[in-house]
């Protein structure tokens, strides 16, 4: 007896004769519906074990249209996009693509689309990516593009959606896609995101960042969903050439006094717990295990909220906003974008300096507005509190003012790439790092360098 794979609510259902399915890891009897079952994802890897063995089946999996979807592009890739899409396509249609901010890649997903021109699911983190992949896939298609986010769910051949809307549908649409492209993949890392992909049964999958190692080794989870990293290249392997050249002036500055005597409390405060605790600190899941342990246990609370207070104190010292006056001052004729970690910092820099503002708390409208004027020059800075690290098409810039951030790689890297793009009259980028000296900051901004 034939065996007949088809997709049910986020599984490859298989019915037929289980003598004839051999032993695999990934599947597993069901026992209320009398067949076997694997997870969506695994339905390339089921395909090529039955070839493999010979063994006949009917495949009723996904439902696509019996035509290609017949695409085109009028995109011209570049000799590093076009490398990236080919290591992607030896790697059997799987991957994970790891190119710097102002790089293109989306020209290289939209490419990869054409190429197999198969119904495709593109999912991004926010409504800004959303609506960006959008508009270009509309002008380069010239057909429907679908949406899942942002209050609309339209599913078209081609569809956009964000994450939290993928992780609602998956279940429901995981056999009506042949490719899907994970814009940002790191975040499928997080752990209900990782349903998503383990939902749908399209056998292609392409994963794009500019930062694909996670401090908690979820890659490896990504890696198994969408496949390795297949291709990478930095900003220094594409300055000067692609991207603008550039240099990072790391400016140390000192705590005043008060900042000075307080941080070294609320420090000593956490040491002293740390060296008590068997906390090394050594991962992101450390402070995970803090946070945990303060709900619990008063001296934990008490050292998790004297962390807070040094962190604040370091990252938003005095010192740093009167070296950012002198820097907006050096740079009067550049177009700066001022990165922080902290949304009340924001507003205080934008009221001192007549700064427009963007916060996770600036609406959508308001937000495209800012970057418009930006983009035409009516405003020849803005300040932000990470809501621009990553998901938003920042017009150039040429100056980044880095005053505080997590110290992560990833963020440093994506606030980088903010001021890389070639530049029509050939200049540098320049990205300033504040730091304040002598503190965990500095030991971070060190190590990372």
């Amino acid at each position: 007896m034939t065996l007949t794979l088809s997709f049910e609510d986020g599984t490859i259902r298989i019915d037929g004769d289980d003598a004839a399915l051999p032993a695999l890891p990934f599947v597993e009897a069901d026992p209320r519906s009398g067949t076997a079952r694997a997870p969506a994802f695994r339905y390339a890897d089921l395909r090529d074990a039955l070839d493999a063995r010979g063994v006949d089946y009917e495949d009723r999996v996904l439902s696509l249209p019996d035509d290609d979807l017949d695409l085109d592009t009028a995109y011209e890739l570049r000799e590093y996009q076009r490398e990236a899409l080919d290591a992607w396509r030896e790697r059997g249609d799987r991957g994970v693509l790891e190119l710097p901010t102002g790089s293109g890649k989306t020209v290289i997903g939209i490419a990869a689309i054409v190429a197999l021109s198969t119904p495709t699911l593109v999912v991004v983190p926010t409504i800004d990516l959303l609506d960006q992949w959008g508009r270009e896939l509309e002008a380069e298609f010239d057909r429907p593009i679908g949406r899942f986010g942002g209050s609309e769910q339209r599913r078209e051949a081609i569809t956009v959606s964000t994450y939290d809307s993928a992780y609602l549908r998956a279940d429901e649409v995981g056999g009506d896609f042949g490719l899907v492209v994970f814009d940002e993949v790191h975040h499928l890392g997080g752990e209900g995101y990782r349903d998503i992909a383990r939902l749908l049964a399209a056998p292609a999958r392409m994963g794009l960042t500019a930062t694909f190692e996670r401090p908690d080794g979820a890659h490896e989870v990504v890696s198994d969903l969408v496949g390795p990293r297949v291709y990478a290249a930095d900003v220094d392997d594409l300055a000067g050439t692609h991207l603008a050249d550039y240099d990072i002036k790391r400016i140390e500055v000192e705590l005043t006094d008060r900042e000075r005597e307080r941080y070294e409390e609320a420090q000593g405060t956490f040491v002293d717990y740390v060296r008590t605790s068997a906390i090394s600190f050594d991962s992101g899941s450390d402070y995970l295990e803090l946070v945990k342990r303060s709900g619990t246990d008063p001296r934990a609370r008490e050292a998790l909220l004297a962390k807070q207070r040094a962190r604040d104190l370091m990252m938003n010292s005095d010192n740093k906003v009167c070296e950012l006056a002198r820097i907006l001052d050096r740079h009067r004729d550049d177009r700066i974008i001022v990165f922080t970690a902290h949304t009340d910092l924001v507003y205080r820099l934008s009221e001192r300096f007549l700064l427009p503002a963007i916060t996770n708390e600036t609406g959508a409208a308001e937000r495209r507005e800012i970057l418009e004027r930006f983009r035409r020059g009516t405003y020849g800075r803005v300040v932000t509190a990470n809501v621009l690290d990553e998901g938003v098409d920042v017009p150039d810039a040429n100056v980044a003012v880095v005053l505080s951030g997590s110290g992560s790689e990833r963020e440093f890297t994506q606030r980088l790439g903010r001021v890389l793009r070639p530049k029509d009259d050939g200049g540098r980028a320049l990205l300033y790092e504040l730091v304040s000296r002598e503190t965990a900051e500095e030991r971070v901004a060190a190590r990372r360098r």
